[in-house]
């Protein structure tokens, strides 16, 4: 009896193929894994330093502020749960008010006069001119430089006695103003110095945003018979909102928290007339031999509150603009 060969190639090139194919998708589903398993592996060290430095830390914050913490309890970790009577504590204090106030100006002030300040300076050496390069790298001096030792220099600069400004006030005729020592100057001399620091910023990021706007509009409106103030109202702000709406939010977060320009220049003084949110959550929880961590624990969380809140109006602005 013989077998029929030819019936039998159909079959076994069936079955190749079918080997094949299961071979492929095992290649593929191993591919798969392996890609997965890459991923994972980059995004574990993120994840690891998110939960260690932002997680834990706000979550022990969040702790700090719901029970009543001691010099011995913060030791011991037994403190009695208190529900929100810190949060109540820290709005009926006295110096809420004013802490909020001296932040809300602090803040506004700081961000327009920033953002006004820097995106004329970007629009200014966007037109390239000799030394146009120099003169920008220079601009960024402030920003370069750390913190202490740019709010030392204010602080010298604007001393009572033997300070620049003074000098220079006294020169041209004006009597000398106590910048740090007086309640009525504090606030306006951190001002100046965080504007100072914060201007470079602002240049650094529009000065990008202008780079991206296409030249030919600007030939296009000028051959229209614009001028400069209506190429820029009609061409450059409208096509920097994005970029300028990422700044402001920056700057907002960035200007709530700042602590060490004004700690270094005035402590919060004199009589509490430059101390911010910032400032007195420090005062809370470092300034006396009792510290209380509680309430300094829940003026930080108004502080992410309120930066939490400008962020998600941000998110739903972007979205209905996007829309």
């Amino acid at each position: 009896m013989t077998t029929d060969t030819t019936s039998l190639r159909p079959s076994a090139a069936r079955t190749r193929a079918e080997e094949t194919t299961s071979s492929a998708r095992g290649r593929r589903a191993h591919a798969q894994r392996r890609a997965q398993l890459t991923a994972w592996a980059f995004l574990a060290p993120v994840a690891l330093y998110l939960v260690l430095f932002y997680a834990y830390p706000l979550w022990k914050n969040i702790e700090l502020s719901l029970k009543h913490y001691t010099v011995a309890s913060f030791v011991s970790g037994n403190a009695p749960f208190v529900g929100l009577q810190n949060f109540v504590d820290v709005f009926s204090n006295a110096t809420f008010g004013p802490a909020i106030w001296h932040t809300t100006v602090f803040v506004l002030v700081s961000i327009v006069v920033q953002f006004g300040l820097g995106l004329a300076l970007a629009v200014f050496f966007h037109h390239h001119f000799p030394l146009s390069g120099l003169l920008r790298a220079l601009f960024l001096v402030p920003w370069l430089l750390p913190l202490l030792v740019s709010a030392s220099t204010w602080s010298w600069m604007m001393n009572s006695d033997s300070g620049i400004i003074n000098a220079f006030l006294e020169a041209v005729g004006i009597g000398q103003i106590n910048w740090l020592t007086s309640p009525d100057w504090s606030l306006f001399a951190v001002l100046v110095a965080n504007i100072w620091i914060g201007i470079p910023f602002n240049l650094v990021i529009m000065y990008s945003g202008l780079q991206g706007i296409p030249g030919e509009l600007y030939e296009a409106a000028s051959l229209d018979g614009a001028n400069g103030w209506q190429r820029f109202w009609r061409i450059t702000f409208p096509l920097l909102r994005p970029v300028t709406a990422i700044t402001l939010l920056l700057g907002f977060v960035y200007t709530l928290k700042v602590f060490d320009i004004i700690w270094i220049m005035t402590k919060g003084g004199p009589s509490g007339s430059s101390t911010t949110l910032a400032i007195w959550s420090y005062q809370l929880g470092f300034g006396s031999l009792l510290p209380d961590f509680s309430s300094a624990a829940t003026v930080g969380n108004v502080l992410i509150v309120i930066a939490l809140v400008v962020g998600l109006i941000y998110a739903r602005v972007q979205r209905r603009l996007e829309v």
